[in-house]
């Protein structure tokens, strides 16, 4: 099966990929018949680990230029947040965008940061395992201006990773945002240009979480929020590797991982989100379980990555397509029906999970 699956993770993955370098995040669901720079960016990774360099190098190539193309509203919402003004709906970035790189006219939480942390990370990852030691100039123009739009609104409350909570502040947006600045700060200084406000922002971030995101010693899923976790919580450590927040070995996040698994580990198998999760029921996630199991590998708990690698091949159905959850014992079985009747059966094949396989299965040995 893992043969098999690998190969058709490169082929959904290459069939999902535009003309222009976007991936769909799933072609048989209409509601994700957008390219997000989150998804984007773990499936470019994945691929880079995978030595797929030119489907990689053409993501980046979309999605920075597609930043450049938006320097003057990123501008105004720069110059906006210095002086304490209100910022436009219309010149905020958006999470989301076609193939050809239009934005969806449907309503929809665009605020987003995240996955712009994501991207800086994503960018510096692929320089360094393609040895490319000059940033191409779309590149490094979307790169400043990326630097200058997270470090004017990080502080802005905007919608986490799941699309949610967009009056919070995601403690793991924050983590991909300062994984994404310490990243591409090293870009910067090797490339001979200032780095100073990446790096000061990265400080301001880290200090900013461990003073208002963390509680018994454990990080938690908002700012200021209640003590409960949230599965996004690992990109606190992995797999920013060196530029994570944390180390995979550090007792805060040791300690976070321990009520992940014990609040959000499915019957299954699998990691579910959160745990008021009422999105198809809250089922176990495909993508959060490879991560928990590069957690693993990072760890060197190679059977608990086992385990989470195991979970994920069995999610396939029998054409070999991953979803983005498994709902076989929902968290709230009424909440299934309503959104199947919304937007139909759970999305697959989900790009971000084949990806999630593909970079989990890379880390664990044959043997």
């Amino acid at each position: 099966m893992s043969t098999t699956l690998v190969t058709h993770s490169f082929a959904v993955i290459e069939a999902g990929q535009g003309v222009h370098g976007a991936y769909i995040a799933c072609p048989a669901y209409p509601t994700y018949s957008y390219c997000w720079f989150r998804d984007g960016t773990y499936i470019a990774a994945a691929m880079d680990r995978w030595q797929k360099h030119e489907s990689a190098r053409r993501f980046y190539d979309w999605a920075t230029s597609l930043v450049v193309e938006q320097a003057e509203a990123i501008e105004r919402c720069v110059e906006n947040a210095a002086h304490g003004r209100p910022l436009n709906p219309a010149d905020l970035l958006h999470t989301r965008y076609t193939l050809d790189g239009q934005r969806g006219n449907e309503e929809w939480p665009n605020f987003q940061l995240d996955g712009f942390g994501t991207l800086l990370w994503g960018i510096q990852q692929h320089m360094q395992v393609v040895g490319l030691a000059d940033m191409p100039s779309t590149w490094s123009n979307a790169s400043a201006l990326l630097v200058r739009y997270l470090t004017a609104l990080w502080q802005q409350p905007n919608s986490d990773c799941w699309e949610e909570f967009s009056d919070q502040i995601a403690v793991s947006t924050l983590a991909t945002l300062y994984a994404g600045l310490h990243a591409i700060s090293t870009v910067l200084e090797a490339n001979g240009q200032d780095a100073t406000l990446a790096l000061e922002t990265s400080r301001q971030i880290k200090a900013f979480l461990l003073n208002s995101g963390v509680r018994d010693g454990h990080l938690i899923k908002q700012i200021g929020g209640e003590d409960v976790v949230d599965a996004s919580l690992l990109w606190a450590s992995v797999p920013f590797q060196e530029h994570g927040l944390f180390q995979p070995s550090d007792p805060l996040i040791q300690a976070t991982v321990a009520r992940i698994e014990q609040d959000l580990l499915g019957n299954a198998g699998g990691v579910r989100r959160y745990a008021r999760d009422t999105f198809y029921g809250g089922g176990e996630w495909v993508l959060l379980t490879a991560l928990l199991g590069e957690y693993y590998v990072a760890t060197s708990n190679l059977a608990g990555a086992k385990r989470c690698l195991a979970f994920v091949e069995g999610a396939a159905n029998e054409q070999g397509d991953l979803p983005e959850q498994i709902i076989r014992t929902p968290l709230y079985p009424e909440y299934v029906e309503r959104w199947h009747d919304r937007w139909g059966p759970v999305a697959c094949p989900l790009l971000w999970s084949h990806a999630a396989y593909l970079s989990l299965k890379a880390q664990i040995p044959e043997r």
